[in-house]
């Protein structure tokens, strides 16, 4: 263990990458009480007792339109994690996701003489695998979480660790299903659907509306269907009540428990993402959109490898998901998918089995508490 005290710089620009990175730090502190955390996160990150030079909630922004909208912001996040670097000389700086911010937050980092921890790889394994190499040159490590990833690292000869997803330690309900429904006020009795449109402004903007129609068309097939959205930290209450009390319909906005509210879902409409992996973990049914900026949709067809955006669809190997993605993720096709799911109990319960693979496949867990040691030993050597 360091006996000296360390700075820990971590740079993460969206929700999932704050909360990995929190949770990474917790796990540092009890390793090491003494060790320092600074630089970019939101809410989690500073609730972990992180100090914020920048706080990412602006930036965190997905599709080519959105960067080039929060360019300006996106540049004067990037400006200022470079002077933190140059005034606190960090002992290590670690990257959390938010690939392209990183990779420049990186190079830098090296040129400072810092050294880099990457934690979450760039999906090469969907497009530009060529991206290996370019990371290769600097990061001093990388941390991967599907298990599969490290032999495109491995091949170049960059230093690599398998880790685990972290989301496997993090997805457990604190109620029994019994308790998390009468907790919730929902009835054991009837259906319940539940709608998480993202963590990012733009998707709720594109998605929530779709959704809330969606349900809106359920509704009139079944009028005893009750419908919950787990609001995400990062989402204002103002955006999300925008659209759900305009729209007239039942649902319940519940923050702050998103698996007990997860776990009551007798099925769900989620954006892709690194939700979809958690209801995977608590075989959750599930039907994933997602709508991007026209041409961001355009560039994305002709770049990435992959047939599949959901992470459980990626990992299986084969549509077990059903995928609603820009024309196709209307309120029609929403609702229609939804109902298999709710009145086929063949067809939820074939999914629930391929989501029982799918959890298998994302390890026993650990995953904050292994970066939390190859943090220390960076440290260490250093």
């Amino acid at each position: 263990m360091p006996s000296k005290t360390y700075t820990v710089a971590f740079s993460a620009g969206e929700a999932s990458g704050d909360q990995h990175a929190a949770t990474m730090f917790k796990e540092m502190q009890l390793l090491c009480p003494s060790v320092k955390g600074i630089g970019m996160g939101s809410s989690q990150l500073a609730a972990a007792g992180v100090h914020l030079t920048y706080d990412s909630s602006a930036i965190a922004v997905i599709g080519v339109i959105e960067v080039i909208k929060h360019y300006p912001a996106i540049r004067r996040a990037l400006t200022r994690m470079q002077k933190m670097l140059i005034s606190e000389k960090p002992d290590l700086l670690v990257c959390v996701d938010y690939k392209e911010f990183n990779f420049k937050l990186a190079r830098f980092a090296k040129q400072q003489g810092i050294k880099v921890l990457f934690y979450v790889s760039p999906q090469v394994w969907a497009w530009r695998a060529g991206r290996v190499k370019e990371y290769g040159k600097v990061i001093d490590l990388m941390a991967v979480i599907f298990p599969f990833e490290t032999a495109y690292y491995e091949t170049e000869n960059i230093p690599v660790r398998y880790v685990g997803h972290p989301s496997v330690d993090k997805v457990h309900p604190c109620y029994s299903i019994h308790a998390a429904l009468k907790h919730f006020n929902l009835s054991a009795t009837a259906p319940v659907v539940g709608l998480l449109p993202g963590s990012r402004d733009n998707e709720i903007n594109r998605l929530l509306p779709v959704m809330l129609a969606a349900a809106t068309l359920l509704l009139k097939h079944n009028p005893t269907i009750q419908f919950v959205l787990p609001q995400a930290t990062s989402i204002s209450d103002a955006l999300v009540s925008n659209y759900v009390h305009t729209s007239s319909l039942p649902i319940t906005i519940i923050k702050g428990t998103p698996y007990d509210v997860m776990q009551c879902c007798t099925a769900v409409m989620t954006t892709s993402g690194t939700t979809t992996l958690e209801l995977a973990l608590l075989t959750i049914p599930m039907v994933i959109c997602y709508k991007l900026a026209p041409i961001t949709y355009w560039l994305g067809r002709r770049l990435i490898k992959t047939p599949f955006i959901g992470l459980p669809n990626i990992i299986a190997h084969k549509a077990i998901i059903k995928e609603l993605i820009q024309h196709e993720a209307s309120a029609e096709n929403l609702a229609e998918e939804l109902w298999q799911l709710l009145t086929n109990t063949d067809y939820a319960n074939t999914q629930r089995q391929e989501l029982r693979y799918v959890k298998e496949q994302l390890g026993n867990g650990g995953a904050s508490a292994l970066m939390a040691q190859l943090a220390l030993e960076m440290l260490h050597t250093a």
